[in-house]
């Protein structure tokens, strides 16, 4: 059901938790007096079995290892998810088959039962431009009352998905810092400078759309389903969708979810998509490294615990 994790190792950067204010621009990082910078990190663990489920659980602050650039970090703090309410943004394209109207419930069902202090979001990936149904609020009801039917027309499409993507990833530059995440309801297909081009190494949006992601410390987390056009009617175009979700999940720290090239429900999608927001930890260190380039981060513990975190990130001039 779920896409597992490519070969990809490292994380994302961002601001200490510390901090109430939101911040603009690259990561959420802040810049400390002469010997580096405050970072912090989104990581998610991905239980195999009944045993590492129960080893994820148990994990302490100390049981935690970072490294940047391959150099051992001073952890700062770690908090869990039960600790730091998500700022999620719900991104649901709306040229999908009509049959993703049957899951509006869900979703909404999703963003009520939320944790108290959540911060919620709700938008259509659509033609033209971003259409925010709600901005963020902790108002969850309001929230999931902001959604309504996709068009499901072709009409409806896209440029292509990641464009405005990064739309609504701006939007997170008026938040606190915290456990931000978007989930993406889309195909996942750039087709938009030719098939040739849709392959999820070739999509320049897509590649775009990562590094704003990481910049914010976005984990972006995804539901495919088929669009009216065309991975609803061709295997290459939606497996090409399917790998640039994979990808984009794989390199900011989130999931992508999928069974074969089409859905029947996102209640599994759903139930493991709570459990994985349910493993997370929010970890902030001491980056003793310098210069602007980017920078590879590695996660580890000593349990036998699989890590989910996003490739990277580039710090803030």
């Amino acid at each position: 059901m779920r896409k597992r994790r490519m070969t990809f190792k490292a994380a994302l950067a961002a601001i200490s938790l510390i901090l109430s204010f939101a911040l603009c621009g690259n990561a959420q990082q802040k810049q400390t007096s002469g010997d580096g910078r405050d970072v912090t990190i989104l990581v998610t663990a991905h239980p195999h079995n009944d045993r590492t489920r129960a080893e994820a659980l148990k994990l302490r602050p100390d049981d935690f290892a970072v490294r940047e650039e391959k150099q051992p970090q001073k952890i700062i703090s770690v908090i869990r998810a039960t600790e730091a309410p998500p700022i999620i943004a719900v991104l649901i394209q709306d040229d999908l088959q009509s049959r993703v109207n049957n899951e509006i419930k869900g979703i909404k069902d999703f963003i009520r039962h939320l944790p108290e202090g959540s911060r919620v979001m709700t938008g259509y990936i659509t033609a033209g431009s971003l259409q925010v149904a709600q901005d963020f609020t902790t108002d969850r009801d309001r929230a999931a009352e902001s959604l309504r039917i996709i068009r499901g027309s072709q009409s409806a499409a896209p440029f292509n998905p990641y464009v405005e993507l990064i739309e609504g990833l701006r939007r997170f530059d008026s938040q606190p810092v915290g456990r931000r995440i978007v989930l993406m309801v889309s195909d996942g297909l750039d087709a938009s400078r030719g098939i040739r081009s849709a392959s999820p190494m070739l999509s320049v949006d897509l590649e775009r759309s990562i590094r704003e992601a990481q910049r914010r410390g976005v984990a972006v987390f995804s539901f495919f389903a088929p669009s009216v056009g065309l991975t609803g009617s061709s295997r290459l175009e939606a497996n090409y969708g399917q790998s640039s979700l994979n990808r984009l999940a794989d390199e900011t720290g989130g999931e992508a979810f999928y069974s074969g090239f089409d859905f029947v429900t996102f209640d599994p999608y759903f139930k493991e998509f709570n459990e994985l927001l349910g493993l997370q930890w929010l970890i902030t260190y001491r980056s003793t490294n310098i210069g602007n380039s980017f920078r590879e981060i590695e996660v580890t513990t000593e349990s036998d615990v699989h890590l989910h975190y996003p490739a990277g990130y580039k710090p803030k001039p």
